[in-house]
């Protein structure tokens, strides 16, 4: 069975993801110092989430290069590239592309379960999209649709963000979910700024619920290239 973020990235992305975080052997000398005042178990995720990516970027035929935060904790590819990272328990994925070919990419990982407090729906939802979640819980328990709410749009926000370096407030985006399809449609409202004509208004993706997990993907091409959901 392909690897969850596999399936849900198409070439020219590179998705890989691991289940299980065993060792921080991978880590750089860079990443190691980066990574030293973390407890046990975040420098383990950290290292999960590089390896992850280290593989991808093979893949591209990139080299190894540590792979810094920046000032928002944000991953710092190499010269070239574009990726994204994400883990929860148990779960850790990276996607890479080369940054002449995809603008920007997002991926996003939440374990399968009702969020702790239902009042922070309200807080990141809008009215339509509380309306499709409460329809979709009624007919398709098996998903926590409130939380891939916020699955979905943590992945649009490290998309948008990587490219701007801004955040989108909550009230500028509006997702909506094909619960049969594993496909969502997003719009922002937000402006990406000057000289980045490359991010849209309208970004399609894919959601997956799989081995007790939600994963979110969403990208965009650059001018010229096909786009796909994805």
């Amino acid at each position: 069975m392909a690897d969850i973020i596999e399936e849900l990235l198409d070439d020219p992305i590179v998705g890989v993801d691991v289940f299980h975080a065993t060792d921080d052997t991978g880590l750089l000398p860079e990443e190691r110092s980066a990574a030293s005042s973390l407890s046990r178990e975040r420098r383990l995720k950290f290292a999960a989430v590089r390896d992850c990516a280290r593989q991808g970027l093979r893949r591209l035929g990139v080299g190894a290069a540590p792979i810094l935060r920046g000032a928002a904790g944000e991953p710092l590819w190499p010269a070239g590239v574009v990726g994204s990272m994400t883990h929860c328990s148990g779960y850790h994925a990276a996607a890479v592309a080369r940054a002449d070919q995809v603008a920007a990419i997002g991926i996003d990982a939440e374990v399968n379960r009702p969020l702790r407090y239902r009042e922070m729906l309200d807080l990141v939802a809008t009215a339509q999209e509380r309306a499709w979640v409460a329809e979709f819980e009624s007919a398709y328990p098996q998903v926590s649709w409130a939380r891939l709410v916020f699955t979905v749009k943590e992945s649009l926000f490290k998309a948008w963000f990587s490219v701007t370096g801004q955040s989108l407030g909550l009230g500028e985006i509006v997702v909506e979910v094909n619960p049969l399809s594993g496909e969502f449609h997003a719009r922002t409202s937000a402006s990406p700024g000057r000289g980045r004509d490359a991010l849209s208004d309208r970004w399609s993706g894919r959601w997956m619920a799989r081995d007790g997990l939600l994963v979110a993907a969403v990208s965009m091409r650059r001018s010229g290239q096909p786009q796909e959901d994805g």
